[in-house]
């Protein structure tokens, strides 16, 4: 508890004074239920009173286990912004020298929306380490706003020195390209109509026959019935580009042409990128299938394991504060490190204290590095 209270030392409780219930125990109840395979505020005090004696051998719990009410209202009146820090700080302690892809990536919690008060679903922008399938960062994206002026603020959390950024076309930006340059990182950007004089001109260029052949490299999977040929390239001869477009930090430009058969119909689509860094057409096909580890790695388990789209959170900050809860229980399950699904790891969890107790152990860890 004591690594615990100091990850979250800076969240202060938004309840009156006098409470009864001291506020990081209700936050240790509430990740553990996440950790068994808890859904939201309804099963954190069924969870507690359940797991009770387990509980008590680090909790004081003076006046018992927190009910719905006291949990939902935490919840609903704690700050995101100093939560969300804190959940920043402490995976920046496993990420320190990290490499690779990160995914930036956004998704709407469709359970959040409050149709009597007119109110939008939350929709979240992530950081994702792709080979380490690790969240490193999220920001709620105000509704009068959108992922473009968000996602400046949720790249100055995180430390991308030796990083590759991906992002999809709405992130194509030049604001967004100079800052992770900025931050010591490099950039592959998925580009498309947004940016429609500058698309024009790669896609222009790419398809010229009479210019010199650019180093190429070819992917061949076959799955489901379905057979797709990915064709990567890269072009370096940019100088002419940067002369009219002067983009930050652009080292090349390249596309991925995918042909796909299935069911007796080809299809064929040409993505094109623009990158900070000269890199062969082999990593540029790694880099662009990477970015989509987002949806299978944290999205797709949230959905699927957590049960996080049927959430009914809806008031305040509920929401918010909630899937960040969710989020940092998925990164305590895999730097366990053991192998298995994790909604097996979620099941014994539950009922196996030992191993939740292993789970926990990361503070600990985090609080060493």
């Amino acid at each position: 508890m004591e690594d615990f209270i100091a990850c979250f030392a800076e969240v202060t409780d938004p309840r009156q004074d006098n409470v009864r219930h001291n506020l990081h125990e209700i936050l240790m109840i509430a990740l553990c239920t996440m950790l068994c395979g808890g859904e939201d505020c309804s099963d954190m005090p069924l969870f507690g009173r359940a797991k009770e004696p387990f509980l008590r051998q680090f909790l004081t719990l003076k006046h018992g286990i927190p009910s719905h009410d006291t949990f939902s209202r935490v919840f609903r009146l704690l700050g995101p912004v100093a939560f969300g820090a804190c959940f920043t700080r402490f995976m920046r302690r496993f990420a320190e020298g990290l490499q690779g892809v990160v995914a930036i990536d956004g998704k709407t919690l469709r359970g959040s929306f409050d149709r009597a008060a007119e109110q939008s679903p939350l929709h979240m922008l992530h950081a994702w380490s792709v080979d380490q399938r690790l969240l490193l960062g999220q920001l709620a994206v105000d509704v009068k706003s959108n992922e473009i002026t968000a996602m400046p603020k949720l790249l100055e959390l995180l430390s991308l020195k030796g990083c590759i950024v991906t992002a999809d076309a709405l992130n194509c930006q030049r604001a967004i390209a100079a800052k992770v340059v900025e931050q010591g990182g490099d950039y592959v950007l998925a580009l498309k109509g947004n940016q429609v004089t500058l698309h024009d001109d790669v896609r222009r260029f790419l398809a010229d026959p009479q210019r010199p052949s650019d180093p190429s490299h070819r992917t061949v999977d076959s799955d489901h019935g379905r057979i797709e040929t990915r064709t990567s390239t890269v072009c370096t001869d940019i100088g002419w580009l940067q002369e009219q477009h002067k983009w930050p930090g652009l080292a090349a430009i390249a596309q991925v042409v995918r042909t796909r058969e299935a069911g007796g119909k080809v299809t064929t689509e040409t993505a094109y990128y623009l990158l900070s860094t000269a890199m062969s057409a082999e990593r540029l096909g790694e880099v662009a299938r990477a970015h989509w580890g987002v949806e299978n790695g944290l999205h797709w388990v949230s959905d699927v394991t957590m049960n996080e789209d049927h959430s009914r959170n809806r008031k305040d900050h509920g929401p918010q504060n909630i899937a960040l809860l969710r989020r940092l229980a998925l990164n305590l399950a895999k730097l366990e490190g053991s192998k298995g699904s994790m909604k097996g790891k979620l099941k014994r969890a539950g009922w196996n204290d030992a191993f939740l107790t292993r789970l926990l152990a990361s503070f600990g860890a985090s609080h060493m590095r």
